[in-house]
This record gives C-alpha cells, structure tokens and sequence, in this order.
C-alpha cells in the first residue's frame, strides 16, 4: 500500500466493546454486520469513538478511546452464542489515552455542524480525511 491508497477511518462504538476488540485484536461494525467491515484495507489506520460505556443504558463516554492499523484483508465471522455469529476484521491496537471529543470538533472537517457534533458518529464506521485523523491522533498520543 502507498501512503496515497492509505485510508482513515472512525469507528463508533460503546467503550466495553472497545475494551473486548483490544483484548482479541479485532474490530467489530455495525452490531457485528460484515457488510462496511470490507472497506478498510491492510495498513489503513482506525480511531474509536465511544458514546457510552455500554450499548444498553451506558453512561455517556464521548471520547476518542482507541486507535488501531488493519492488519487483516478480509472480515471473518466469530462464534460468540448460537444467536450472534459477528463479522470481525483483525487490527493491532497501538498505546494511546483516550481523549475528549468535543474540544477537537472544531478542528474536524467531517464535523460540519459543530452544535450538533454528535451526529456524524451515528454513521458507525466511516471515513475520514488524513488531516482530521493526524489531529485526533495527535492529542490521543500527546
């Protein structure tokens, strides 16, 4: 992969989920759907974003809680019950600390309207531009 082909990615999702994927080196999209985790490629860089501590009645997180490089080039579906099979997409996680969202709104380019800045994230795993994940990072690696 060039560093042109690279791509940059977000991808919502609640901190307990975060804390599972870093534990198994995977990640995990649209409440286990395959279907976006075929978009990201070898060698592109991913940020976690978490809203809540829990997908049930969790407290409000709203931060930047992970960050991770694809290492895997093709979603593979997991055994967890007999009723949830989730599509996973492998990824190794790198040391970073979690950070606030809301202060870095205004520097992001996909966040267009900063008073509604939540919104974006409801989309759950989408891409962003390099410059935008260059300046999360930045803080998440300061």
């Amino acid at each position: 992969m060039t560093p042109s082909d690279q791509r940059f990615w977000i991808n919502t999702v609640t901190l307990d989920h975060v804390e599972g994927a870093i534990e198994g080196s995977f990640t995990q999209a649209d409440h286990g759907a395959g279907k976006r985790l075929r978009q990201p490629s070898p060698g592109d860089e991913m940020i976690f974003y978490s809203p809540r501590t829990s997908l049930q009645g969790g407290k409000p997180v709203r931060q930047f809680t992970a960050w991770a490089t694809i290492t895997g080039d093709k979603p593979y579906q997991a055994y967890v019950s007999d009723e949830f099979q989730p599509w996973r997409l492998a990824v190794t996680f790198h040391d970073c600390r979690r950070v606030d969202a809301k202060p870095l709104v205004d520097q992001l380019s996909f966040v267009t309207d900063p008073a509604h800045w939540g919104l974006p994230f409801r989309r759950g795993l989408f891409s962003i531009p390099r410059q935008d994940f260059a300046t999360i990072l930045a803080c998440m690696t300061a």
